[in-house]
């Protein structure tokens, strides 16, 4: 009999996530969210968590599913409240971008500095062409 792969039913595929991630009282902690969605909860533009999170689980390790401990929370954060413990890690934690939006954003910002410096260069360029 040949060998099965086993997948379980109840195993959620978080896609296109971001995670907030931060480190208290020696634990890290993490939430699965929207990356857009977090900076316009930041920035106070979105009011509803549930548009923010993908989950409202608070994990030690998002990408292999380890959920955080809830004595670990109640020594790190000093509350039994999910929520609180959420919108702190939401508001103080560290966001954590992929290799591929740090690519894009370096090109980004290289293409933007190139075209400062060509512009400059213009400029100084027109400015001799009095004789000097």
């Amino acid at each position: 009999m040949a060998a099965r792969n086993f997948t379980p039913v109840n195993q959620i595929r978080l896609t296109n996530v971001a995670i907030v991630r931060m480190k208290k009282g020696g634990k890290r902690f993490e939430l699965a969210c929207f990356r857009n969605k977090v900076m316009a909860w930041r920035s106070k533009t979105e009011k509803d968590i549930d548009e923010v999170l993908q989950t409202h689980s608070i994990f030690t390790n998002t990408s292999k599913g380890q959920l955080a401990k809830k004595a670990d929370l109640v020594k790190a954060f000093g509350t039994e409240n999910e929520e609180e413990i959420v919108a702190q890690i939401l508001e103080k934690g560290q966001l954590q971008v992929s290799k591929e939006e740090r690519d894009h954003k370096n090109e980004e910002s290289f293409q933007e500095v190139s075209a400062t410096g060509l512009d400059s260069q213009i400029i100084v360029f027109a400015g001799c062409q009095d004789g000097g």
